[in-house]
Order: structure tokens, then C-alpha cells, then sequence
């Protein structure tokens, strides 16, 4: 009897509430900033004039956004769910409140300094990793105290079986501690420089088994928790189905985790690693649409609680956009479909219906149902709510379809031929003017999304304004028996589901399986990664060169990687007909081989061009290129190379493999003076032009020179012409 005696205690709602806040306040920031890189493609000759400096170019802020939106907008958004959802679920107050608020603090100091890093260059050059080593260290330690308060809190439940959110909370823990780790694996060259531990195309597996499985556990595992809690919460109505959770759990997290390679189809990568990353992306429709059915049936008889109710509308087309991206995705991985999508303006829309629709809309629902909770109060206006539920899903729809007309443009303008074998478009900049005015509309969209987010804080304002805060809200609930016995015709997984540790265990094996399998043959099977002998390491400056385009963030416009199609070699490597090759990213640390072509391929742009036009087109893009839509980058003519780290990184090199001879560093300055005053001498020769020779410009002349030239040293059976 004394067991079943009621113990009091209280949930902490303030913890909750600097989430909530957090979350509002940081997603107004990544709004902002995404639409300002949206009009600069829009209205790149205004920005260009009105708006030159380093800091806000597309290049650098573009990084800003994506982790403005994923870490600071959608990480706060987690854990705001977490906080209020896991004591409620367990019947007991979080584990400790000093890490409840060092996870707090720690994490909004993580976004400090991404805010204050990414602007000025500093980046590791990794999409959706571009942090660098020592921010990369807070997170691991940040999400370690999150990590330990929120299962120091699931083993002192006082709820023996653990809820389905839980599951997915507890699978979001373990495989993003996995996945930062294993991709943060970089050595230090300077307090805010490192270079990555991988190289070329073990970097290329490395980086995008990471980046979509941020996706996966990041922006998809901890949001299905959150939607198990919170849709069922807002339509007062239990799950559709507990078999369908268990199948949608174990299945997602398994073979998730498998579908990384998918990112670079017909790329450097192994033709059986894409294969592997195509197949388990295509097996992802059934668990993942799993989900979806079970989240939208669980509102079955609630629909009119959806016709009356703002934040079950956000929450139904969340799930729905949920399982569109979750169809599409799979259906992009095929070879055929990946074909026209890749480097293309398609896997933008695709990532925004899953970013705006589900993560953005979901999170939405949520404040508008936890907001009046929290503050004892009605929400202050439905009708404003509504409008921004109408407003932000036409942000979507005209976010998201100009897009996909400008990804089926820019493909079939790229490879179409004339019938004498010539491309009809020679000129890439023909593909890029024709779909300026899709990205004029995206901008609005991105403004009504915007709008609406902005509507949304001053509803919740006045909502908070209105009630007083419950700081502490009591409960009360029986101690955890001590001995349990299980119910006769128990379903199988509950023996699981009350052993925390267990499952945790579990879980983690069920995601590192895949990424072991793809690795260990990537990585020690030579033949993966055929050598060429003519690849040679980059001088000093063009390592320099390299660091600089990283820098400035050139890799979010510009791929290094010709793929094995007829159109693209045509294009961009026309007299030897070479694709890219494995062996040509040996020393690459990190790879640049892109996601998006705003700009041209540039891994044959070596020799195609003399010095003076790379030093005219950086100075300004249309003097060069008409139509072009590049920001000019004076402050490279102004700014000089930090050559005072240049050995440090030649040694680092060398410790990553890259064939530097010992002691090298002793002549590594006079090398790098030769090579800096012979382009300097080009420059004087070409446009009569003094520059000193120790400007960034000179050594990002030098990078891009190099790019592609050693292929053309090799012999001819080392490579391939490409056929498709």
C-alpha cells in the first residue's frame, strides 16, 4: 500500500520558457537572414552597390542561415519540446536544474559564436559542420549535459514504461553525439583553424553520412517525438497505433542512417556506396510514411477540433509536408531523378518543404498550444493565428514551386544539344539570367513566411501579456513499484520499452551498423580510391588560395565535380573529355565538391583563363561575365595573406598524409614568394597592373589555376573519357 501512496512534486516550467523564447527569437533571425540571401540572388546588382562588404555576401552568410535555422531555431525548438514533454511523460521534474540551464546557456553561447564566426570567414568549409574545432567541442560537451540530465531523469521515472517520444528522443541523443563526433574529427592549426582528419572522397562519405542524418536526427527523429506528444495532446486523442510507432522507430532509425551516399550520386564515390545510399533511401518510404499515416490518423473524429483550432492546422500540414519530403527524398536518390535534381535548384525546394513545412509549421503548432498553457491564459487571437497559418503556407507554396521550375530549367538547359553535337547553352550564365525571376518570387515567399512568423511573436506577446506564468506546475503520482510483474499477453516490446538502457544500447547499434559497413571499405579498401600518379599536392600558395575560397564560402555556389554525363564534360572540360576522378581529391582537406551550382563547375577551370581575367571577374563578376550575379570581393585587393601560420599548415598537411618532404617548411616561403610574384608579373604583363604580391587575391588566382591541371599531366589509360 505504501507504493501506491501519491508523492507531490513540480515540473519547471521556466527551464521552458528561455526554450521557448529562444526558439522565437532565434527563428525570426534565421527567417531574416535567409530572405536577405534570397534577394541577393533576386537583386544581386543592388546588393552588389549598396551592400559591399565581406561579411554579407552570400557565401558567408548563407552557412549563418542554414545553422541559424537548424541549431538555433529548431535545436531550441527540441529542446523546448523535451523539457515540457519527457517530465510530464516520466511523472517526474527534470533530473538537475543546474544542467537544465548549462545546456541553456551553453547552447545559446554555441549560436554567439556561430553568428560571430561564420560572417567572417571562419569555417571549416563542411556544409551543416562549418563550426569550427573549438565550438565544435562546446557542442559535444553541451549536448553531453543533455544528454545525462535527460536520462538521469528517464531512471528516475516514475512511469515504468517509456512513451514513444521517448524512443525518439533517446535515438536523437546517441546518433547526433555519433554523428558530430565522428565528422568533427579535425586537426587544430591555429585557435579558430583546422583542417578536416578526412580527405576527398572519404571526406565526401564522411561529410554527407553526417549531413543527411542531421536531417534524419536532427531536423526529422526528435520532431516525430515531439509530434507523438503534442498532436495527440492538442486533439485531446490517444496514438492511432502503438504496432505502427514500434515499426516507424525501429525501421527509421536503422536504415536512415544507410542513406547518406545518396547525396552523391554520379560523384567521385564508389558506385556501390551510391547503389547502398539508393537502395536503403528508397526502402525509407514505408517506415518514414508510417509515421506520417500514424501522426494524421491519430486526429481521426477530431477534425473539427482542426477546423476550429490554428495549431492542429500547423500540425497537420507539418505531418503532411513530413511525408511529401520523406516521398520525394527517396524518389531524388534514384539515379534517373538524382540525374536532373543534383546542383539544382530542386533540392532546394525540397530541403524548404521539409524545413519551413515540418520543422517550421510543427514548431509553430506547438508554441500556439504550450504558450497559453504555460501563461494560464487563452491564446490572444485565433484569427491572428489563422492568418498566419494561411499567409505562411502560400510563403511555402510560392517559396517552393518557382524553385522547382528553376530546377527542371537549369537541367534541361544544361544538357541540351544542337544536332551538330554543340550544347545550345555554351554559356552557363544563359541557365542562370533565365531563373532570376523564380528566385524573385522565392523571395516573396520567403517574405510571407517571414510575415507570418513576425504576426506570430506579437500574438504570443500579447497572449503571455495577458496571463501570469505558472514558474512551478505541482503533481502528484505513485512511486515506481519497486517489483513489477509483467501482464499476462504482454505485446513483446514493452519489456523493452521499461529498460531505458537497454533501448538506448540498442538504438545506438541499430544506426552505427550502417555507418560501419559503409566506412571500413571506403576507407582501407585501396582500390576504392585508384591513385593518380600526376596528382600532386598544392603549393604553399595555393593552399593558401584554397583557404581563401573556403573563406569566402565559394563552395556554397560553385561544385568541384564533373559528373560522367556527355553535357557536363562537354561543358566544362572540353578538349580532353574528363570527368572527375577519385584520385584527384587525395590531398583535398577539406573536399569542395558542392551541393548547388548557382555558378559554374569549376574543377577544370585551371588554365582555361589568364590571370587578369580571374583578377577582373573577382573585382567585379559582370565586367567579365554579363548577367552574373556573383558579388564583387574588393576586400581581396585590400587584404593580406596571414603567412605567418603558412608552415603550420604545410606540417599539418603532412601529419593528414599529404606527401610534404620532411623539412619542407624551411623553403616553403620562398616557394610561395616565386609562384605569388610570377602571377603578380602576369597581372603586369596582361592589364599593366601593380599588385603585392602577398594579396589574397594573388593566392586564390593560384587555387583557382591549379584546379584540374593535374589530370591533364596524366597518361591517357589512367583515365577515361566519359561516355554518357
Amino acid at each position: 500500500m505504501s507504493e501506491q501512496q501519491l508523492e507531490k512534486f513540480s515540473y519547471d516550467n521556466t527551464i521552458v520558457k528561455k526554450f521557448l523564447i529562444a526558439t522565437i527569437v532565434w527563428g525570426i533571425v534565421g527567417f531574416l537572414v535567409g530572405l536577405i540571401i534570397a534577394l541577393q540572388l533576386a537583386f544581386s546588382d543592388w546588393f552588389a552597390e549598396h551592400l559591399p562588404y565581406a561579411q554579407l555576401t552570400f557565401g558567408r552568410l548563407r552557412p549563418l542561415h542554414t545553422n541559424a535555422a537548424i541549431f538555433a531555431f529548431v535545436g531550441n525548438g527540441i529542446f523546448m519540446g523535451v523539457y515540457y514533454s519527457l517530465p510530464r511523460l516520466l511523472k517526474t521534474p527534470m533530473y538537475s536544474k543546474v544542467l537544465s540551464n548549462i545546456n541553456f546557456w551553453g547552447w545559446q553561447l554555441i549560436i554567439v559564436s556561430a553568428a560571430l564566426t561564420l560572417p567572417f570567414g571562419i569555417t571549416s568549409g563542411k556544409e551543416y559542420a562549418e563550426l569550427e574545432w573549438p565550438i565544435d567541442i562546446a557542442i559535444a560537451l553541451i549536448w553531453v549535459v543533455f544528454g545525462w540530465n535527460m536520462i538521469a531523469t528517464i531512471l528516475k521515472r516514475r512511469e515504468r514504461h517509456l512513451y514513444v517520444a521517448i524512443w525518439f528522443y533517446l535515438a536523437t541523443f546517441v546518433t547526433v553525439a555519433m554523428l558530430h563526433i565522428v565528422n568533427s574529427f579535425e586537426l587544430p592549426v591555429s585557435f579558430l583553424k583546422s583542417y578536416s582528419w578526412y580527405a576527398g572522397v572519404q571526406d565526401a562519405l564522411v561529410q554527407w553520412w553526417y549531413g543527411h542524418n542531421a536531417v534524419a536526427f536532427f531536423l526529422t527523429t526528435p520532431y516525430l517525438g515531439l509530434m507523438y506528444y503534442f498532436v495527440p495532446k492538442s486533439a485531446n486523442r490517444p496514438v492511432y497505433s502503438y504496432r505502427l510507432s514500434i515499426v516507424h522507430f525501429w525501421a527509421l532509425i536503422f536504415i536512415y542512417i544507410w542513406a547518406g551516399p545518396h547525396h552523391l550520386i554520379y560523384t567521385a564515390l564508389p558506385d556501390w556506396a551510391q547503389t547502398l545510399g539508393m537502395v536503403f533511401s528508397l526502402m525509407l518510404i514505408a517506415p518514414s510514411w508510417g509515421g506520417m499515416i500514424n501522426g494524421l490518423l491519430t486526429l481521426r473524429g477530431a477534425w473539427d477540433k482542426v477546423r476550429d483550432n490554428a495549431n492542429l492546422k500547423f500540425m497537420v500540414v507539418a505531418v503532411t509536408a513530413y511525408g511529401m519530403s520523406t516521398f520525394e527524398g527517396p524518389m531524388m536518390s534514384t539515379r534517373w531523378i538524382n540525374e536532373i535534381s543534383h546542383y539544382t535548384d530542386w533540392t532546394i525546394a525540397h530541403v524548404h518543404i521539409g524545413a519551413l513545412g515540418w520543422n517550421g509549421f510543427l514548431t509553430f503548432g506547438i508554441l500556439y498550444w504550450l504558450v497559453p498553457r504555460l501563461w494560464d491564459t487563452k491564446l490572444f487571437s485565433e484569427k491572428l493565428a489563422n492568418f498566419h497559418f494561411w499567409i505562411g503556407t502560400l510563403g511555402i507554396l510560392l517559396y517552393a514551386i518557382p524553385l522547382y521550375w528553376a530546377g527542371f530549367a537549369q537541367h534541361f538547359m544544361w544538357k541540351q544539344f544542337n544536332p551538330d553535337g554543340t550544347l545550345v547553352y555554351p554559356n552557363f550564365l544563359e541557365t542562370v539570367t533565365q531563373i532570376v525571376p523564380m528566385y524573385i518570387v522565392r523571395s516573396l515567399g520567403g517574405l510571407l513566411y517571414l510575415t507570418g512568423a513576425i504576426v506570430m511573436v506579437y500574438n504570443l506577446v500579447k497572449t503571455m501579456k495577458a496571463g501570469s506564468f505558472i514558474k512551478e506546475e505541482h503533481a502528484e503520482a505513485p512511486a515506481l513499484a519497486k517489483k513489477f510483474r509483467p501482464h499476462a499477453g504482454e505485446y513483446w516490446h514493452r519489456a523493452i520499452e521499461r529498460r531505458p538502457v537497454q533501448l538506448t544500447i540498442l538504438a545506438f547499434i541499430a544506426v552505427a551498423i550502417g555507418g560501419i559497413i559503409e566506412f571500413v571499405p571506403t576507407f582501407l579498401v585501396k582500390s576504392n580510391i585508384p591513385t593518380i600518379a600526376s596528382v600532386k599536392p598544392y603549393t604553399p600558395l595555393e593552399l593558401e588560395g584554397r583557404d581563401i575560397y573556403i573563406k569566402e564560402g565559394c563552395y556554397n555556389c560553385h561544385s568541384q565535380m564533373i559528373r560522367p554525363f556527355r553535357w557536363e564534360v562537354v561543358r566544362y572540360d572540353p578538349n580532353d573529355l574528363e570527368y572527375s576522378k577519385p584520385g584527384e581529391f587525395v590531398y583535398d582537406h577539406p573536399f569542395q565538391w558542392g551541393s548547388k551550382r548557382t555558378g559554374p563547375d569549376l574543377h577544370r577551370v585551371g588554365g582555361k583563363y589568364l590571370d587578369s581575367w580571374h583578377f577582373n571577374h573577382m573585382l567585379a563578376p559582370t565586367s567579365t561575365s554579363p548577367g552574373s550575379i556573383m558579388p564583387p570581393y574588393p576586400w581581396l585587393y585590400e587584404n593580406e595573406v596571414d603567412t605567418t601560420i603558412t608552415t603550420n599548415k604545410i606540417a599539418a598537411m603532412r601529419t593528414l598524409g599529404v606527401p610534404y618532404p620532411e623539412g619542407y617548411e624551411a623553403i616553403a616561403m620562398d616557394d610561395y614568394m616565386k609562384q605569388a610574384q610570377k602571377i603578380a608579373g602576369n597581372l603586369k604583363k596582361e592589364i599593366d597592373v601593380e599588385i603585392n604580391p602577398n594579396k589574397e587575391i594573388v593566392a586564390l588566382i593560384a587555387y583557382l589555376q591549379r584546379l584540374g591541371t593535374d589530370i591533364k599531366k596524366a597518361p591517357k589509360e589512367e583515365t577515361t573519357v566519359a561516355e554518357k
